[in-house]
């Protein structure tokens, strides 16, 4: 069976179920920004690096896409019991809720389990553990780690952990340097995938090294909105006041005299509008 078909066999027979189960537990409101539109675009991501993958191997790919959705589509679902970095055990604690609610035996899909729980180990040593299911998994969860849709999903997650806004910017330019270092070290740094989504990273990097400046001096207990700042501010009140990211976007245009606020949340609209156009193809 050739890749296309079968990504295509894997997204009919999980894809609505996933789906379905996935809104039955999480609470988009607990954190938007780590709902099922993320998992959608990770399992995007998860198909265009298996095809990267396949290409490079004579056809062959090694990865099971029957095992991967289900990877993808339930890897943050324990976000909605913690959301700090023991996210995945809750998360396999659900996956074997899935498995078991469509009668699917845990014993079959042992690696996925594992791959969902220890996904989000960045320092990228899983040892025994590596495997491809992993590795195609994680580097598809840090490709939504970078671009504008990065800068939204590393604030609010870092809000929600309690992290100090100014101390957010150098935490996040080093994580998200392990995750691209690590998918470049993978795929090559001359491919023209890793180029493409080098922009994207640059796009993160860039916003972050300007907010670092900024925060120097930056009063985030005041109720101004300014600049760098001002942007991971308002995603602060989005989570305060549990606003979803549509009625953050009308919030936005209130600081539309600031070029940085602006720029960035046209910026964050066209890429999650791009995303919602690929989703549909």
């Amino acid at each position: 069976m050739n890749l296309t078909v079968s990504i295509e066999s894997a997204e009919l027979e999980f894809k609505q179920i996933l789906e379905d189960f996935f809104v039955s537990v999480y609470d988009e409101r607990i954190l938007f920004s780590h709902g099922l539109d993320h998992h959608r675009r990770v399992w995007r991501y998860a198909t265009e690096l298996l095809s990267i993958q396949s290409d490079g191997n004579a056809g062959n790919h090694f990865c099971n896409p029957s095992k991967l959705i289900i990877a993808c589509y339930l890897h943050d679902i324990g976000m909605s019991a913690e959301q700090g970095p023991n996210h995945g055990k809750h998360s396999r604690e659900l996956c074997r809720e899935f498995l078991k609610k469509n009668n699917l035996s845990e014993k079959d899909y042992t690696d996925v389990l594992d791959t969902i729980e220890y996904h989000d180990r960045k320092d990228y040593k899983t040892g025994s553990l590596h495997n491809e299911l992993l590795t195609i998994l994680s580097v598809a969860d840090d490709l939504d780690a970078f671009g504008f849709t990065g800068i939204y999903r590393y604030s609010e997650i870092y809000l929600a952990r309690g992290i100090n806004p100014a101390e957010t910017g150098k935490l996040v330019l080093e994580n998200a340097g392990k995750r691209f270092n690590n998918f470049e070290t993978i795929f090559g740094s001359g491919s023209s995938y890793v180029q493409k989504h080098k922009k994207r990273f640059e796009i993160l990097t860039g916003f972050f090294t300007h907010y670092n400046k900024q925060a120097l001096s930056y009063d985030f207990l005041t109720g101004r909105f300014e600049g760098y700042c001002g942007v991971v501010q308002l995603f602060k009140t989005m989570a305060n006041r549990k606003m979803s990211l549509k009625d953050l976007f009308i919030e936005a245009k209130m600081y539309g005299d600031d070029v940085i606020i602006e720029t960035y949340f046209n910026g964050l609209n066209k890429e999650l509008s791009s995303d919602m156009q690929d989703e549909k193809k």
